[in-house]
């Protein structure tokens, strides 16, 4: 059974970059059927998707965060990072990560979700 654990600060000041790292169990990073997203949603909004990592290493960004967001791995500890630079006040969330199909690759659709930390941010 995959399981997917997210880490990393609840609080980012304005102006810095917000990290998260996914640390996956039961499935590969590399290997999987499946595509590694971050998807987050801010308070009373909806869900937004905010990239995706292939098997293969590719990444992919939705236009609106583009400039701003990077997703990498670490392979020997089947984990992928969310940098999210120059954080705003509309930057706070529940931030996920997600393993899902090929189909979902573009959207919030996923079969397995992390927990989601609240990201707060605050001078």
């Amino acid at each position: 059974q995959v399981q997917l654990q997210e880490s990393g600060p609840g609080l980012v000041k304005p102006s810095q970059t917000l990290s998260l790292t996914c640390t996956v169990s039961g499935d590969s990073i590399t290997t999987s059927n499946y595509y590694w997203k971050w998807i987050r949603q801010p308070p009373g909004k909806g869900l937004e998707w905010m990239g995706a990592i292939a098997t293969s290493g590719s990444t992919y960004y939705p236009p609106s965060l583009k400039s701003r967001t990077s997703i990498s791995r670490d392979t020997t500890k089947n984990q992928f990072t969310l940098q999210l630079s120059s954080v705003t006040p509309e930057d706070p969330a529940v931030y996920y990560c997600v393993r899902g199909s090929a189909l979902a690759l573009f959207n919030t659709a996923g079969h397995s979700w992390g927990r989601g930390p609240q990201v707060t941010v605050s001078s």
